[in-house]
């Protein structure tokens, strides 16, 4: 049965995929925008929920990579008409990876000092970091949860329940946010930068708590974990651990960008902060294009459709620009309002004015990297993502970054880094899609 992939359906996955992949965003930014205007050191305190977020995003990241996975082995399964076989595949999965989660915060929570000393973190923020970080951190394993669920959900084509979760699990962030940080006379205290922390783990833990009852209700997929071991296990493994090791390249990137902006200063490494975070909003917002993406790309080849795999591609192109530009036009039109919103201190404002033009140039390029990393993950071809990311951090982003701050750069140096390293990645991804799949779709 050929799938349809006009506007329309693309949107139908894309829109809520969209919405459903800034929540996580939207805590760090979130508690960016409430910490980063407390009375008492402000500035402080942006500068740990920045550190701490780039760590807390490297563990989601590396470890969440159960969404891709599972999404790529459901979707191809689902296209080929044979879901049956991969039906106790997710809730084994969600039970490996919650069980890692638990053993990351055994080894990290007693050594939350020594992980921030290394992102250059000292006194004041090096305090507020680890005070922030031993609360975040038990929100780990819910966050992780909700990822492997909304990868069922994606490899199903169904992105509508998880955007619901990600809805209710943003709008009781911010609500918990402004609650625990600023305190609601007579009822709550305000605790400042732990208040923040206090609020993501409780908004992921009610986005946990949703996700599994969805899965249950609105699927034909088991939440309990069964032996033995689905037939797609290893490739799942496999998948992981590909995923995994390219993760690691992208969050060496994210490290050595954090830290070098933190040793030029707490002004830095605040105004650094705000502008990763929005640069991140704006990588998750295209993100839905991207899943999209990931979700038809797998049910495609499942089934063979290589004609509609290749205008597939031609219509993400056209839609990641063109949604690129529209959020780099925003940011433009509100430029200086948007660093407001984040905190008064001039001299942190003043870095961020610097550099914030070059997160919006950035957008389009970013736009097509994610859509066809997206796209490769649903193909399942982890393999070669992880080469390639290898090869753009290692290659491309370290030696440009030293090579700049060598020469003084400073956040000019870290971002102008980060687009030869989007570009380096985005480019060599349309060249081999086009290679494998041209020569199959003249011939299907």
């Amino acid at each position: 049965m050929s799938t349809n992939i006009n506007l329309k359906n693309i949107n139908k996955l894309a829109i809520p995929a969209l919405i459903a992949g800034i929540s996580e965003p939207i805590l760090s930014l979130t508690d960016t925008a409430i910490v980063g205007n407390v009375q008492h050191n402000p500035t402080e305190s942006l500068a740990a929920v920045g550190i701490v977020t780039t760590f807390l995003s490297m563990l989601i990241w590396v470890f969440g990579q159960t969404r891709s996975a599972i999404s790529s082995i459901i979707s191809q399964y689902l296209g080929a008409g044979k879901l049956n076989e991969v039906k106790s595949l997710p809730a084994q999965a969600i039970l490996i990876i919650t069980s890692i989660s638990l053993f990351i915060i055994a080894i990290t929570y007693p050594f939350a000092n020594s992980i921030f000393k290394l992102y250059n973190a000292s006194e004041l923020i090096l305090n507020y970091c680890v005070d922030y970080y031993k609360i975040r951190i038990f929100g780990f394993p819910f966050t992780l949860f909700t990822i492997a669920v909304f990868g069922a959900f994606r490899g199903l084509q169904n992105t509508f329940y998880p955007m619901i979760i990600a809805i209710v699990g943003a709008v009781s962030n911010i609500v918990l946010d402004i609650a625990f940080v600023y305190g609601v006379e007579g009822f709550i205290p305000a605790m400042h930068i732990k208040g923040a922390a206090y609020a993501s783990v409780l908004a992921q833990l009610l986005m946990a708590i949703i996700s599994g009852i969805y899965l249950h209700k609105k699927t034909v997929i088991p939440l309990r974990a069964r032996l033995p071991f689905n037939k797609e296990i290893k490739t799942f493994m496999v998948m992981v651990i590909n995923l995994f090791v390219r993760t690691i390249a992208l969050n060496v990137t994210l490290y050595f960008a954090s830290s070098f902006a933190t040793s030029y200063g707490a002004n830095y490494i605040a105004a650094y902060t705000i502008a990763i975070n929005l640069w991140f909003l704006g990588a998750f917002l295209i993100d839905g294009y991207a899943s999209a993406g990931n979700i038809l790309s797998g049910k495609l080849l499942g089934g063979k459709q290589y004609k509609q795999l290749i205008q597939l591609s031609n219509r993400l192109i056209v839609y990641g620009i063109i949604v690129g530009i529209f959020m780099a036009s925003i940011g433009a039109l509100l430029y200086h309002p948007i660093g407001r919103i984040f905190t008064q201190d001039e001299l942190v404002l003043t870095e961020f004015y610097k550099i914030f033009w070059m997160v919006l140039a950035m957008q389009p390029i970013c736009a097509l990297a994610f859509i066809f990393d997206g796209m490769f993950k649903g193909l399942g071809e982890m393999a070669y993502l992880r080469n390639l990311l290898l090869f753009a951090t290692f290659l491309v982003f370290v030696p440009i970054l030293f090579t700049l701050d060598h020469f003084h750069y400073q956040l000019y140096g870290i971002f102008i880094a980060l687009t030869l390293w989007i570009i380096a990645r985005g480019i060599p991804l349309i060249i081999k899609f086009r290679k494998m799949f041209m020569p199959l779709s003249k011939n299907s």
